[in-house]
């Protein structure tokens, strides 16, 4: 494109007659702005390229790979001391481009010892975190690990070298194992006293017919050996959750005769478990689209006196990344089917006490399983596991493959949201699994934001909540004080963890649905996502690159001031101006934004014969500008303007949301008509004609590009493009063109 400013500027060189320049320019204040769009449009919002493991496109690339753990698990319950006694044989498959001369496990229990690193940091205040309070010899008690095979050779169970630092363990081999599917198998011994309530996660909930016992981070689970980090050795400190790798799990579980114990994964010996009459219900419910139940208060309260007898309950679940179980006397058990799209069916089913039975209460949790479990296999992917287990206990709501704990006295909606929190959580972080111990918001967060469909979908929404209201929330979600969602919750005060894990990323899902992308491009985007990262580890780049390509959108802008940063947002409406100031002729709406955050734009304008119309407006009209002017084809006077009228955007300011007509500033148009015509200047051979383009003056200059003018004072007019001003004398026969501060050329208006 030709260079218009130099062009004109090589012509008046020629021009040797010139004077000082005499005229004022004067800037009118205005509102202080903090939006930069050099901020919020920067370039390079990814760090790095993608690579072979980790496609640009956010697919997982072509040489993606990653480790797997196969745990083969037996324990026993001692109901009277609280005590697990487990032995953990792992098969652990090197997959990596690396060797291998050790590796790292997690020993969750370790939190629960008076040294632990989590109990150092828990505020005399107290917190959810922790034993709260609890004395007890917390922790696990590592008896033995033994080396059994490695590479496909047994070391005849080789007694191995270990250290354990707080709630990681790292086991040293004796030998290198090799990458590209190197394989070592080993066993740990291991016994550990389960906390009555162990960081809201795990516990012992006293009831009137026994004890219930939710078990979880229970054995040694191995370390994510990633393309990311390597080894991911973060302690658990009870707030951040967990990373692990997939495998298959063999569990035998030991109890006491009158227990009923529900586990992830199916049952293999139902009859030898139930009495005929359980085990008759159990066939029945998986058929049933109604709950029926298996195992009712009388079977409880008939088997209530314990004997010393026990049974083993033996479980089997295929790739997944964890298990947990519960058990007790006091359960009572029901069930129905699962209907999922393929044609499959799997089994829902509720474990609760006496205390917690009722139409009211826990009567209805299978009928909220089966719904939740149906309704996200239709939406993002089909449910990958047999059963679908609720239990009641003492965890206000925790997640595990298969299985969650729910408050025990839930009730109604608090029952069905809880619910269906926890079981959204087998598509995040079960199925697609994300790294819980740094980036919370991508399960807690995700899940969060399609627990917000579900809640319309059940019942005919019976539970359906209000929209939630942006403005209301905004400073709550940017304020100063806040940490990033990128944080990782360990660096998050406890407080802030619900807005920056749960709301405030469901919230930006739910702005990004409905406001940027549209529910058809977001669906399919957030659906791939989920099909390209099913039982993997994403890593937020893989999320967001999915969603920009598959959605079709540059949307660094929103990651930067959503999820980086809490960038807050405010956009105004400062004046309106009647075109030639007549209504009749349109009008000209100038907006601003005047935070760091840019969103797109919604008003509604409203004429004063009543009629309301929605404007709409992309978020690129702030790509280069902090001011926004556009053309309305109104036809008479504005009534009203009023900016994101549903409240759909985190606006902090809503008193410049909008404009009327008693007391919004109109401002006068400046009729163009006089300075239109032909100008020159006869010591020079240029021709200057003035017409009226788009409300503006435009300019064509002998054998240059035409230019616009924009008003900067009484009859002073500019174009930052040609780099010239435009002073008009008073009676419009003239004016004299500035290129400089000290040079200015006199034209005159032709007859």
């Amino acid at each position: 494109m030709k260079n218009i400013r130099l062009g004109v500027i090589f012509q008046i060189a020629l021009f040797l007659g010139g004077s000082a320049l005499t005229a004022q320019e004067t800037t009118a204040l205005k509102q202080k702005s903090n939006y930069d769009y050099h901020d919020a449009f920067a370039p390079f919002f990814y760090t790095k390229n993608g690579t072979a493991t980790r496609s640009a496109s956010g697919k997982p690339g072509v040489a993606y790979w990653q480790n797997r753990a196969d745990y083969q698990l037996t324990a026993s319950l001692n109901e009277s001391t609280n005590e697990i006694t487990a032995t953990d044989i792992i098969t652990y498959t090197n997959n990596s481009t690396d060797e291998m001369s050790f590796l790292w496990l997690n020993l969750d229990q370790n939190l629960f010892k008076e040294d632990s690193r989590g109990e150092a940091i828990v505020p005399v205040t107290g917190s959810r975190n922790g034993k709260q309070g609890q004395i007890f010899d917390g922790g696990h008690k590592i008896r033995s690990v033994k080396i059994i095979k490695i590479d496909n050779k047994k070391v005849k169970d080789l007694e191995a070298k270990y250290l354990i630092t707080d709630t990681r363990m790292q086991i040293f081999l004796p030998e290198t194992l090799k990458s590209k599917g190197g394989k070592v198998e080993f066993k740990i011994e291991f016994s550990y006293i389960s906390p009555n309530e162990g960081s809201d996660r795990t516990g012992v909930l006293e009831t009137k017919n026994g004890k219930i016992f939710t078990i979880a981070q229970w054995y040694p689970r191995m370390c994510v050996y990633d393309d990311i980090r390597g080894w991911n050795t973060n302690p658990y400190l009870g707030a951040s959750e967990f990373y692990l790798e997939y495998g298959d799990f063999d569990i035998s579980l030991t109890v006491p005769s009158n227990h009923i114990v529900v586990c992830s994964g199916e049952l293999l010996n139902p009859k030898e478990v139930y009495s005929s009459e359980g085990f008759k219900r159990f066939n029945q419910a998986k058929e049933s689209d109604q709950t029926v139940m298996i195992h009712s208060v009388e079977d409880v309260v008939a088997a209530k006196t314990p004997d010393s007898t026990t049974k083993t309950w033996h479980y089997k679940l295929n790739n997944a990344r964890d298990v947990s179980w519960a058990s007790s006397a006091a359960f009572i058990l029901d069930g129905a089917k699962i209907n999922l799209p393929s044609g499959k069916k799997a089994l829902a089913l509720s474990a609760y006490p006496e205390e917690s039975a009722g139409n009211e209460a826990w009567g209805r949790s299978t009928e909220y399983v089966k719904h939740s479990i149906e309704n996200y296999s239709k939406r993002w992917l089909e449910y990958t596991y047999p059963v679908a287990t609720n239990v009641a206990g003492n965890e206000g709501g925790m997640e595990y493959p298969g299985i969650v704990f729910c408050g025990w006295k839930a009730k109604g909606k608090s029952l069905w949201g809880v619910t269906d929190h926890e079981f959204g959580h087998n598509w995040f972080p079960m199925v697609v699994g994300s790294n819980e111990r740094l980036f919370a918001w991508m399960d807690e967060g995700f899940n969060s934001f399609i627990n917000t469909l579900s809640d319309v979908d059940f019942n005919n929404g019976e539970y359906k909540g209000e929209k939630e209201d942006m403005h209301e929330h905004a400073s709550t979600y940017t304020r100063a004080d806040l940490e990033t969602m990128m944080s990782s919750p360990d660096n998050m005060k406890e407080a802030n963890i619900g807005t920056l894990c749960y709301s405030k990323p469901s919230a930006g899902l739910v702005i990004l649905r409905e406001q940027i992308l549209g529910e058809d491009r977001f669906d399919r985007a957030f659906r791939t996502y989920v099909e390209r990262w099913a039982f993997k580890h994403p890593t937020p780049d893989d999320f967001f690159r999915t969603m920009e390509n598959v959605g079709g959108e540059d949307l660094g802008w929103f990651w930067r001031g959503w999820f980086q940063y809490n960038w807050q947002f405010d956009q105004g409406v400062n004046a309106i101006k009647y075109i030639k100031n007549d209504p009749k002729k349109g009008v000209l709406i100038t907006i601003e934004n005047f935070e760091k955050m840019p969103m797109p734009v919604i008003m509604d304008i409203k004429t004063k014969s009543g009629k309301t119309e929605r404007v709409k407006l992309p978020v690129e009209v702030w790509q280069k500008n902090v001011q926004w002017t556009f053309k309305h084809p109104s036809t008479e006077e504005i009534e009203s303007i009023t900016l994101d009228p549903d409240h759909v955007f985190p606006d902090i300011n809503e008193t410049n949301n909008s404009w009327t007509a008693d007391k919004g500033i109109i401002e006068k148009d400046i009729i163009l008509d006089p300075y239109l015509g032909s100008y020159s200047n006869s010591r020079m051979p240029i021709k200057i004609v003035i017409t009226e383009k788009n409300t503006l003056l435009n300019v064509e200059i002998t054998d240059y590009p035409e230019f616009s003018l924009s008003p900067i004072g009484k009859d002073f007019f500019e174009s930052k493009r040609a780099g010239l001003k435009f002073q008009f004398n008073e009676d419009k026969t003239g004016f004299d063109m500035i290129v400089s501060e000290s040079r200015k050329i006199p034209f005159t208006k032709d007859k």
